[in-house]
């Protein structure tokens, strides 16, 4: 277990920053305490490291927005063929 300066627990946490992005840092466990960062775990990455992830970044979030609705309208599109089919037979077999 690794301690923070004030006494609490610290935690491992991912910095997503353009500066560091992908970069792991120990922090505070306590919120309401004024430590926040208390020191990086990892090495400082390349320069070309930096300017490359954070727009791989910012792609894989837009294709995951993508693929999100594209799930939305299929999910649509499987109810909209339902109640086409639902009417179909209550016409096919009532009229």
């Amino acid at each position: 277990m690794v301690m923070c300066r004030c006494g609490s627990e610290k935690r491992r946490t991912t910095s997503w920053s353009d500066i560091n992005p992908g970069r792991q840092f120990w922090r505070c466990s306590r919120p309401s305490m004024s430590c926040g960062f208390v020191g990086w775990i990892d090495p400082p990455m390349c320069p070309r490291a930096v300017q490359v992830i954070p727009g791989l970044l910012r792609a894989m979030n837009k294709l995951e927005e993508r693929e999100r609705l594209a799930r939305e309208d299929a999910l649509k599109m499987k109810k909209l063929l339902f109640c086409s089919w639902f009417l179909f037979f209550i016409y096919f077999f009532f009229y």
